[in-house]
């Protein structure tokens, strides 16, 4: 293995790392911003100019507030928790193609940490493995809220992890890969796929609010019933690496959406802009676009929030095994009968 592979690669991972860090970060500010404009208030604007410190003072106060753990608590798995939590929010980007090749001192570099061709496999197992951290924090607790919490966010994602699979498969219909390259590839220029998969993707977009515990999802941590849900227990960093969790997990799934249906880094005229750019330039502005299309789902995300209210846990429950289920799979079956007509014809 080359050196300067090695180099490339760890370069890659600690910008997509930062990156990460830093979108999250500043989401908790565009959140309270947006709830702001959205209520008719100003929001955070102490903190620097038009409040843009905020989330360092916000991240501060977590470094410097008093570490309490429950003398009655698993005390190994009560830090174990949002450990878990943070860890898999974090790895769930290695796979998503953050733009195309570019050419850096004839070197040709892919903006993406690995291309496996099971990508969308993978993102389904670290999605599956991010309960574990909720589950474990909850239970270390020793808190009757913290469990019931733990218990509520282990059967939504099971319930929610079925309709989005099914989404996948009909999309997979239409890709034949599970490489996400591949499928980022295929959408070049207008041919994205959400015009091919609109029942699909509102399928996955609503099963994603569902992973990540938004609103109207956030059942887990309904703070009217349960106090805080499974983190009613955790104070300072730990507290903060589950918060920080979840909006690493937005980023993510905002990011994986925007690789699936809208094309990731593609757009229309690209190839015009990249000849007249050059191998350097012309796929940065690819990773804008990308940006672009994230940032939006982000938004979507906290509008929804600050407009739709929670659902009860029954509506949650029903709303998945009895509409999102039978409709994900009449999408596979329309998708099925529509690839073989156009086969044939």
């Amino acid at each position: 293995m080359e050196l300067a592979f090695v180099i490339e690669k760890f370069i890659l991972i600690t910008v997509v790392f930062a990156l990460s860090l830093v979108v999250a970060m500043y989401s908790t500010l565009a959140e309270r911003k947006i709830a702001a404009f959205l209520q008719d208030r100003v929001g955070p604007n102490r903190a620097g100019p038009g409040g843009m410190f905020q989330p360092l003072a916000d991240g501060a106060k977590m470094f410097f507030k008093e570490e309490i753990i429950p003398e009655q608590s698993n005390k190994f798995l009560f830090i174990a928790g949002p450990s878990l939590a943070i860890l898999t929010a974090c790895i769930g980007s290695a796979v998503i193609p953050w733009g195309d090749t570019i050419a850096i001192a004839g070197r040709i570099v892919d903006l993406q940490v690995t291309d496996i061709n099971v990508g969308i496999l993978y993102i389904f197992g670290v999605v599956s493995l991010g309960v574990y951290g909720v589950m474990i924090g909850g239970w270390a607790s020793n808190n009757k809220f913290s469990l019931m919490g733990a218990i509520r966010a282990a059967s939504q994602n099971i319930s929610y992890e079925i309709p989005m699979g099914l989404s996948i498969i009909a999309l997979l219909l239409v890709t034949n890969t599970l490489s996400l390259k591949e499928i980022t590839a295929q959408q070049h220029g207008w041919h994205w796929n959400v015009w091919y998969q609109p029942l699909g993707f509102l399928l996955f977009m609503i099963c994603s609010f569902a992973e990540t515990n938004r609103t109207p999802f956030d059942l887990p941590e309904c703070e009217t019933e349960l106090v805080g849900g499974y983190h009613t227990e955790y104070s300072s960093m730990k507290l903060g690496f589950y918060l920080f969790a979840e909006y690493i997990n937005m980023f993510i799934s905002s990011a994986v959406m925007a690789t699936l249906y809208f094309g990731g880094y593609n757009y229309p005229g690209m190839d015009w802009v990249n000849n007249m750019l050059g191998p350097l330039w012309g796929p940065l502005v690819g990773v804008a676009v990308l940006f672009l299309k994230i940032f939006a789902f982000i938004f979507f995300f906290m509008w929804v929030r600050w407009t739709v209210p929670r659902f009860r846990y029954d509506q949650l429950m029903n709303l998945g095994w009895k509409v999102l289920i039978p409709l994900a799979i009449a999408n596979i079956v329309i998708t099925g009968i529509w690839i073989t007509i156009s086969d044939r014809i």
